[in-house]
């Protein structure tokens, strides 16, 4: 009866400590890096659903940010390889007008002087937000002194085969060059 029970008891303690965790059910907004404003230089997304994260590519992450010629320019850029080692590159810019920290803007088409705009590029063809495709951009933070520029963003976009791209849950913490 003694081995019985302690038979039982080896048992049922290996059968509870060998058991584990070992599926990933950690959601895909919760693998993007965190919404910070110290100029960590992180950027992330959902594209498609799908973390988007940049490396892997040539120069995978860049910022700037300047006053150039009598206009101010924004640019963010991440991209990397997917798994067919095509390039994938996401990019916001705002062009001709000065940003502000707590603001928001739209993310229409290119050349538009008023607001900012969008881009998705896949093995070197590039989609831009429109009327039809367009998202936001919020400025969470602006420290000029620093060179940090921190912010929020999403769009759709219509790609070079037609196929509409959601990019969601943008974030990025960037040290920008003037």
């Amino acid at each position: 009866m003694k081995h019985r029970l302690l038979f039982l008891i080896v048992i049922l303690t290996l059968t509870l400590t060998s058991c584990n965790n070992d599926d990933n059910d950690t959601k895909p907004i919760d693998q993007l890096p965190p919404a910070t404003q110290i100029g960590a230089n992180t950027f992330g997304c959902l594209l498609d659903g799908e973390v988007f994260l940049p490396g892997d590519g040539q120069n995978p992450l860049d910022c700037v940010y300047e006053f150039a010629n009598g206009v101010f320019n924004f640019g963010l850029q991440a991209n990397k390889r997917n798994e067919s080692n095509y390039v994938v590159w996401i990019g916001l810019k705002a062009k001709e007008f000065e940003l502000e920290e707590n603001q928001t803007y739209n993310l229409l088409e290119e050349g538009n002087p008023t607001n900012g705009y969008g881009v998705f590029g896949l093995a070197g063809s590039y989609s831009y937000t429109t009327q039809n495709y367009s998202g936001k951009l919020t400025i969470t933070k602006l420290d000029l002194d620093n060179k940090i520029i921190s912010g929020t963003f999403f769009f759709d976009i219509q790609d070079f085969t037609g196929k509409i791209r959601k990019i969601t849950d943008g974030r990025f913490d960037m040290q920008f060059r003037p």
